[in-house]
């Protein structure tokens, strides 16, 4: 039986344009190679799984290709990655000062990838700091990490900084897409939103998250089973509470509610999403702003005919009701009649206004 490989080792970019979602940067270093203005430290940073360290694999191979017939020659004798979690002394980084200095065998350049980097001791830091200023014409040194403010200023100054910027839903779900063509799997576009919104800005939750659902599903991904097995509250139970909000049926509001407790789900982060939905369809109100609900097609047409049926007045006050109980929630002594509490006052919100008339 073959061995089965995760997404995110398997689809690893090999070049910077199948790197998604960092154009900016991959363009930058691109022209830096073609210019012949490559710092010789680099210091990429940025939130987890968004591409630091496939930049720097992809950058150590890319800067000894010049010449070479063989596009697919890795030069993995030239690259040389420490984790500097785990091999964070004064000694690690002084074996690597000493073997800077050879010359490399192959290629034209030697590439020192130190991942995690924020990781080094204080004396490791003061250690590395002349070889870093100062380091011999064959060497680079890119440092990654996900923590930037806890590198010593002395550092930052020697280096040339990227930030990595988290991945879009629009574009974490577009690369899901070509994946699932790839593997010959039928998927609804919601169930693809949902997976890149769970991710939250990190394309290698999105792979795994993407794994974690086919075993489950098989070959055809639907909405429905990527809800269920992420455990996710999905946009059309906050639908259909705004419609019961809408139409002040108070009871029916309670016993949905408790519908969704005894699914497994968090009253705060139930609240917390309540909040969003009126978010989301304050937005669909007006064009302009259209383009900020991050929702798939089939959510984007319910969202369209829920928002028309909202007073704006009513999902200001909404956001405003279901923003404190959010507040509440951590020090309140009973947190379902908290948010019972905050339902009722929203399902109370038209019921009052047509009193008055």
């Amino acid at each position: 039986m073959e061995q089965f490989i995760v997404s995110a080792r398997k689809y690893r970019p090999q070049t910077f344009k199948d790197v998604v979602g960092q154009q900016a940067i991959t363009n930058t270093l691109l022209n830096a190679i073609e210019t012949n203005h490559l710092a010789q430290a680099l210091l990429f940073t940025g939130p987890r799984g968004v591409g630091k360290t496939t930049c720097a694999r992809i950058l150590a191979r890319k800067i000894n290709q010049e010449g070479y017939d063989d596009p697919y020659e890795d030069f993995s004798f030239n690259v040389f990655e420490l984790d500097a979690a785990s091999n964070n002394g004064v000694d690690d980084i002084r074996s690597i000062i000493d073997q800077v200095r050879i010359p490399p065998q192959t290629g034209k350049y030697k590439v020192y990838i130190i991942d995690e980097v924020h990781m080094l001791s204080q004396a490791a830091f003061n250690a590395f700091l002349k070889t870093l200023e100062e380091p011999p014409k064959h060497a680079i040194f890119i440092l990654a990490t996900t923590e930037k403010h806890k590198i010593i200023p002395t550092i930052l100054s020697r280096c040339q900084i990227f930030d990595f910027k988290r991945i879009t839903v629009k574009d974490a779900k577009e690369h899901l897409a070509e994946i699932a063509k790839e593997q010959g799997i039928t998927f609804e576009d919601d169930a693809l939103h949902i997976i890149a919104q769970k991710a939250d800005g990190a394309m290698r939750d999105a792979l795994s998250i993407f794994d974690r659902v086919v075993s489950y599903c098989g070959k055809n991904l639907t909405r429905q089973a990527v809800t269920e097995n992420l455990n996710v509250l999905d946009f059309e139970y906050y639908i259909k509470i705004t419609d019961l909000i809408l139409e002040n049926k108070i009871p029916d509001l309670l016993l949905a509610y408790n519908d969704i407790l005894a699914k497994g789900f968090d009253g705060h982060h139930f609240i917390a999403g309540l909040a969003s939905h009126f978010r989301d369809l304050l937005v669909c109100k007006n064009p302009a702003t259209l383009s900020l609900l991050e929702a798939g097609e089939h959510a984007q047409s319910l969202y369209a005919a829920q928002s028309h049926k909202a007073m704006h007045d009513f999902l200001l006050k909404g956001i405003e009701l279901a923003n404190e109980c959010d507040l509440k929630y951590k020090v309140s002594q009973n947190q379902r009649l908290l948010v019972e509490l905050c339902l009722m006052q929203l399902a109370s919100i038209t019921f009052d206004g047509e009193k008055k008339k």
